[in-house]
């Protein structure tokens, strides 16, 4: 899929702003949107998750899908998103619930013989200042071979 996207080390406490700012560009451009807001987690493991985030080391990487192809900018990237085999998994509830289902998505990839290939993409299908807490949506896609 055509994203608009950037990407910035920190903490995770920064994927709002930069999914505010990507938006603001999709506006600038007067790009259609094609899917809900995404973040692509380059830390592969919760061990890996929790460390980058306390040492504020992640790789947080966010884009929103576009209708067609638009011009990068100075900190916005144009590309295309790859598809491909994913394990999936849709969590339901605050975004700070959502190691335990990442822990069973995980511990299901061994399970099955599979690995980890790619950076793990959460969709936000849907806005948590319009909807309380417990009724917030992630889609979770892990890129697998």
């Amino acid at each position: 899929m055509n994203v608009l996207g950037t990407k910035k080390s920190g903490t995770y406490a920064l994927i709002p702003e930069l999914l505010m700012k990507v938006f603001a560009y999709v506006q600038k451009k007067k790009a259609a949107i094609a899917g809900p807001p995404l973040f692509l987690c380059h830390e592969t493991s919760a061990a890996a998750v929790r460390d980058a985030n306390e040492k504020g080391t992640a790789v947080v990487e966010v884009a929103w899908p576009v209708d067609g192809p638009v011009k990068s900018a100075e900190e916005i990237t144009a590309y295309v998103l790859p598809g491909g085999r994913m394990a999936h998994v849709v969590h339901t509830g605050p975004y700070e619930t959502c190691e335990q289902t990442y822990l069973a998505l995980f511990a299901w990839i061994e399970e099955n013989g599979l690995t980890i290939c790619g950076p793990i993409r959460e969709a936000y299908p849907n806005d948590p200042r319009l909807v309380p807490p417990e009724e917030i949506i992630t889609d979770i896609c892990v890129p697998v071979r």
